[in-house]
C-alpha cells in the first residue's frame, strides 16, 4: 500500500541526485535498442491483447479487442425504424463531432459558401482538444523547413504512415498557425511578436508553438467563438449513430440520436464529414486514459460498417507521462512540455534512466520496463510509476519558469498539495491517442464516396507513433482540409436520393455468415462506468 510519508522519503533521493542529474546527458537509444525494447514492454504487440476481424472490409486484420466487440456488433437501429423520407435537418456538409476538426471543417465549408451542420454527442468543445496541452508543431523558423519537419515525423512513426499525407501535415503547418493566430489565438511570443518554440521527443528543431500549456483550449476557444460568429448550427446532445447512403451507395447524411430523449432524427446531406476523435474511454488493457468522457471510437464503428477500411487500427498510443499519482487525477495528463522545459525521469533510486525527449512509444515502453523487469518503479495505490523531476525545470531555468511556462500543471497538481516547483511528480503511461483510423486520401475522403473524415479518427497520418504537437496540427490541417474538399464536392453533387439504411441488414448477414454471435450495439457513445450488481 502506498503511504504518503514513503512519498516524501522517496522523493529526498530525489533531490539529493538533483544537481548530478541536471548536468547529466542520458545518450539516445539507437534504433535496434528501440526495436527490441517496443517489442518486448510497448502494449501494442501484446498479441493476446487483439481479435483478428472476420467481418467488414478489415477482414483478417488484428484491433484491439475492446474495438473488434464494437466493429463486430450491430446497429443500434433496424432500416425500418427510420423515416428517411422526411429529414428533420437539410444541409450541404454535415460535420459529425465538435472538436478542432469539427469545427475547422466547419469554418472552411462556410467559408466557401455552403450550408455547413455540426452535430456532436456532448457539447462543441467537448474534445480530446480541449485537453491538448504542449503545442502544435509547424516548421517557420529560419533554421527549420517543412522537409525537416518530414523526417521527423515520419521517422517517428516507424516509415508507416502515407508520405503523401505527411507531406501535407508539414506543407501546410506554417499557414494553419497564421491562420489561427488571425482567428486569435493567444500564442506565447517574445516581447517583438515573435512566436516561442521548444523541442519535442522526437523532432530535431523547435518548433513547438504554444499557448502556455493550455494549447488544445485555447486553440478549442478560438475555434468555438468563430464557429458561433459564423452562425454555423450546431446540434449539442446529438449523436450520429448510422450514416446514410444513397441509391448509388454514396454517404448522404446520418441517423442521429437525443441523447436525453432518445430521439431518432435524420440529417440529409450532399457530403458527410467524420470528425469524431478517438478511443481513449475504451480503455484498451485497463489503461487509464486522458481523453475526454466521449471518446469511445464511435467515428470508427460508422465508418466502418457502413464501408469504410480502417488503417492502423492496431496502433495506439500511449502518453508516457499519465498522472499516477494522486487517484483523484489518476491518468491525467502530463505535458510531454514539462520534459521539453528540462524535467528528467527517474527511478526509486534517484537515477535518470533515459533520454527525455526519445518518441513517445519509446518512453512509454521505458517506464514500463523499469517498472515491471527492472523494478525499479515506485509503487502507488494505482500501480506503479516512476519520478518525473519537475523542480529541475527551475533548477536548470531559473525561479518562475513553471509558473510562467505551465501553469495549468502547476494548478492541477497544487489542487492535491503537491507543488511541482518543489517536488517532483509520479507517473506512468495513460492511452492518449489513436495513431490509426479510417483510411483517407489527400483530400480526406474514406473508401465511401461523399464520406470525408478528419482529426483523430483518420489513419496514415502519424503511422504507429505520433509526435508531440502533430495532433493539434493534424486537426487544423486536415479539419480545414476536409472542409474546403467537402464543400467543393457538396456544390457539384444534387439532392441524394433514394436514402436508405440497406448496409445495416447487409452488415448483419456478414455477421452471421462469419459465425459472431454478439449482443452488443454500436456505437458505444458513453464509456459505462456503472457499479455492477450481481
Amino acid at each position: 500500500m502506498y503511504k504518503i510519508d514513503r512519498f516524501n522519503e522517496l522523493a529526498k533521493k530525489v533531490a539529493a541526485k538533483r544537481a548530478e542529474n541536471a548536468a547529466l546527458e542520458p545518450r539516445r537509444m539507437t534504433a535496434e535498442e528501440k526495436d527490441a525494447l517496443l517489442a518486448e514492454f510497448h502494449p501494442d504487440y501484446k498479441q493476446g491483447e487483439f481479435t483478428v476481424l472476420t467481418a467488414g472490409p478489415n477482414k483478417g486484420e488484428k484491433v484491439p479487442t475492446q474495438l473488434a466487440d464494437l466493429l463486430q456488433a450491430h446497429s443500434r437501429i433496424s432500416a425500418d425504424s427510420v423515416d428517411l423520407s422526411n429529414p428533420d435537418y437539410d444541409t450541404d456538409v454535415l460535420i459529425i463531432g465538435g472538436g478542432g476538426a469539427g469545427a475547422s471543417a466547419a469554418i472552411e465549408a462556410d467559408e466557401a459558401g455552403v450550408k455547413a451542420m455540426i452535430v456532436t454527442k456532448l457539447r462543441i468543445g467537448d474534445a480530446n482538444t480541449m485537453m491538448a496541452e504542449g503545442g502544435i508543431q509547424a516548421a517557420d523558423k529560419p533554421n527549420d523547413s517543412p522537409a525537416i519537419h518530414f523526417v521527423d515525423a515520419f521517422g517517428g512513426g516507424h516509415f508507416a504512415a502515407k508520405p503523401e499525407l505527411v507531406a501535407k501535415l508539414v506543407t501546410k503547418a506554417p499557414e494553419c498557425i497564421q491562420w489561427l493566430n488571425k482567428l486569435g489565438v493567444e500564442f506565447d511570443k517574445e516581447p517583438d511578436g515573435t512566436m516561442v518554440t521548444t523541442h519535442g521527443g522526437g523532432t530535431s528543431r523547435k518548433r513547438m508553438h504554444a499557448a502556455k500549456d493550455y494549447s488544445g483550449a485555447e486553440i478549442m476557444r478560438t475555434l468555438r467563438d468563430e464557429v458561433i460568429n459564423r452562425g454555423i448550427p450546431v446540434i449539442d446532445f446529438t449523436a450520429a449513430i448510422e450514416i446514410i447512403l444513397d441509391k448509388d451507395g454514396k454517404a448522404a447524411g446520418a441517423v442521429l440520436m437525443n441523447m436525453e430523449t432518445k430521439e431518432l432524427l435524420v440529417a440529409r446531406a450532399k457530403t458527410v464529414i467524420i470528425a469524431t476523435g478517438g478511443a481513449g474511454r475504451l480503455h484498451y488493457q485497463g489503461f487509464p486514459t486522458s481523453n475526454h468522457y466521449g471518446a469511445t471510437a464511435d467515428g470508427l464503428v460508422l465508418g466502418y460498417r457502413a464501408g469504410a477500411k480502417l488503417l492502423y487500427a492496431d496502433t495506439l498510443q500511449y502518453h508516457p507521462t499519465g498522472t499516477a499519482y494522486p487517484e483523484q487525477i489518476f491518468g491525467a495528463l502530463v505535458t510531454e512540455k514539462v520534459r521539453s522545459l528540462g524535467a528528467k525521469l527517474v527511478n526509486i533510486d534517484g537515477d535518470v534512466f533515459m533520454h527525455p525527449l526519445e518518441t513517445r512509444d519509446v518512453t512509454a515502453a521505458s517506464i514500463i520496463r523499469e517498472c515491471t523487469a527492472k523494478g525499479k518503479g515506485i509503487e502507488t495505490e494505482q500501480g506503479m510509476g516512476v519520478w518525473l523531476d519537475t523542480p529541475m525545470i527551475e533548477y536548470k531555468n531559473g525561479e518562475g519558469t513553471i509558473e510562467k511556462r505551465i501553469p495549468a500543471m502547476l494548478r492541477m497538481f497544487g489542487k492535491y498539495g503537491i507543488d511541482i516547483r518543489k517536488e517532483p511528480i509520479l507517473v506512468y503511461p495513460t492511452l492518449h491517442y489513436q495513431n490509426g483510423g479510417l483510411d483517407i486520401d489527400t483530400y480526406g475522403v474514406t473508401g465511401v464516396e461523399n464520406l470525408y473524415a478528419a482529426g483523430e479518427v483518420a489513419g496514415g497520418i502519424h503511422g504507429r507513433n505520433r509526435l508531440m504537437g502533430n495532433s493539434l496540427l493534424d486537426v487544423i490541417v486536415f479539419g480545414r482540409n476536409a472542409g474546403i474538399y467537402a464543400a467543393a464536392k457538396a456544390k457539384e453533387t444534387a439532392a441524394p436520393e433514394g436514402l436508405n439504411l440497406d448496409h445495416i441488414a447487409a452488415y448483419d448477414k456478414e455477421l452471421a455468415a462469419a459465425g459472431i454471435e454478439t449482443e452488443v450495439v454500436s456505437p458505444k457513445l458513453l464509456p459505462d462506468y456503472a457499479r455492477k450488481t450481481k
